[in-house]
């Protein structure tokens, strides 16, 4: 089936191993095995056509040992290992049937689970093995939080600012008389891609040496693995990456932490379409870098933290809400912080995660985003946020959002509006305190609790908020880098 006709528009746009389920021989589900496929993949390969789908599988390796692990590149290699060697041993079986059948597939270790392209026969067969979980769809959904209009500075978009007010406003330049400017950190983006070659980019980009580029391990196109060159022909990922990092050298200071590097993936096409697999694959990326053939993956070369200006949207049977909660939960285990976006549902109550993953869950680190005056985006996602049957105060943290100027393709430079905007001070913050507090890289709690501690807080009743905070509007408050990093 083409891509347009599988492409859905929502709203918006993670020793040895315990096997916590262990895989069953292949038999028929008890509950009917069609009970466990989603409708959309079952309308998808009707009338003998065939479809990208999930199949997840049931059992699950336990990576809670990583926790105990000194240092980043410790948890990160046992984390990749743990999962990589359950993947391939439980997925064998199932590989073997889709070997026979003439299926393609895609195996992944972030999740237990394998993309299949196949017809009708397929999904039964797979659907009759009690080893597999669910079978979900993979359709290619509107999924990035897109910029939205809203109050901008004085000015032309195309006039510098030196330092623009957004960094100024949660002290990154505080930090950096300090001499914290993020430098030894690496920091990922995952997002439309990137223009790399940015003014505002390209010496923060950790495959340019100076003198020449080398795209291995610091680049992936989830979209199409052919394009080996950095692009962003969406922009928005151009946009983010600056407000993380970006510094032109002169008039240009975007960004929050301008001597750290960044590394991209692309999870989203020129459309701003992605799938739920392009999002695991860009996490999958992110844990463990590959080169450009998808090969030697190495956990050493994971950013500290990710930033993820997106949402998988479960409009029209897109993603489910819990499709990619393994990722997050083991990106965090390798000791990454993953950094995402609330969305842009507000001014209502309760909005954060109802348009689809990953902002809802706890494992994230979810960022709402203030205007110039420091009162709340009137776009801004409000909480509570539920999942699995709890309710939590969400956002965490809030930065600016509202007419935030940042780096654009091409060389250029444009204002833009969103939690999508927000998002990235927080990546940008970290790569400041990592480079402060070295003996914080991998401890994902401490670091959240640093920049919690020391935000500037903000009291709410609203949104079933309790008056003080955290609460359902600013979370602990706004982000103020020049405090955490002392």
């Amino acid at each position: 089936m083409s891509r347009s006709a599988t492409r859905i528009i929502g709203l918006l746009c993670l020793a040895g191993t315990l096997v916590l389920g262990a895989a069953l021989p292949a038999a028929t589900s008890p509950d009917g095995p069609l009970d466990k496929v989603a409708r959309l993949v079952l309308d998808q390969t009707s009338d003998g056509r065939t479809s990208s789908f999930l199949v997840v599988l049931g059992s699950k390796a336990d990576v809670s040992a990583a926790q105990a692990l000194p240092g980043k590149i410790a948890k990160g290699r046992f984390v990749v290992d743990t999962l990589r060697a359950h993947a391939d041993r439980t997925q064998a079986p199932i590989v073997a049937l889709l070997e026979r059948m003439g299926a393609r597939y895609r195996p992944h270790f972030l999740v237990n689970l394998l993309q299949v392209t196949g017809d009708r026969a397929v999904v039964d067969a797979l659907a009759a093995r009690v080893d597999v979980a669910r079978i979900e769809a993979n359709p290619w959904i509107r999924s990035t939080v897109l910029p939205k209009e809203g109050a901008s500075p004085a000015g032309d978009s195309e006039s510098p600012a030196t330092v623009e007010w957004n960094v100024e406003r949660v002290g990154a330049p505080k930090a950096w008389r300090s001499g914290f400017l993020g430098q030894g950190i690496s920091l990922g983006n995952i997002d439309t891609g990137q223009q790399w070659n940015h003014p505002a980019l390209k010496t923060q980009y950790r495959g340019w040496n100076g003198s020449s580029a080398n795209h291995n391990y610091n680049w992936y196109d989830a979209t199409d693995p052919n394009n080996r060159v950095p692009l962003d022909p969406f922009s928005h990922g151009t946009h983010t990456a600056g407000t993380m990092v970006g510094d032109d050298g002169g008039a240009n200071q975007i960004g929050v932490a301008p001597e750290a590097k960044w590394m991209g993936c692309r999870s989203m096409d020129a459309s701003g379409f992605g799938t739920p697999e392009t999002y695991i694959t860009c996490f999958e990326f992110m844990i463990a870098p590959w080169n450009l053939n998808g090969q030697n993956p190495d956990p050493s070369k994971a950013p500290v933290a990710v930033s993820n200006s997106w949402y998988c949207s479960i409009s029209l049977e897109g993603c489910t809400q819990d499709v990619l909660f393994e990722v997050v939960q083991n990106v965090r285990a390798a000791g990454i912080v993953p950094v995402v976006a609330a969305g842009n549902s507000g001014p209502s109550c309760a909005t954060i995660g109802n348009d689809g993953p990953p902002a809802q869950y706890n494992e994230s680190y979810t960022v709402g985003a203030t205007t110039m005056s420091n009162t709340l985006a009137s776009f801004s996602s409000r909480g509570p946020a539920t999942f699995d049957g709890d309710t939590l105060i969400k956002p965490d943290i809030v930065a600016p959002g509202e007419g935030v100027r940042s780096s654009v393709p091409t060389n250029a430079y444009a204002i833009f509006s969103g939690t999508s905007m927000a998002t990235p001070h927080i990546a940008g913050a970290i790569a400041l305190i990592h480079s402060a507090k070295p003996n914080l890289i991998g401890n994902v709690n401490k670091t959240e609790q640093l920049i919690n501690r020391t935000a500037t807080h903000f009291n709410s009743s609203a949104c079933s908020s309790n008056g003080t905070f955290p609460n359902n509007l600013f979370g602990y408050g706004l982000l103020n880098a020049a405090k955490a990093v002392r």
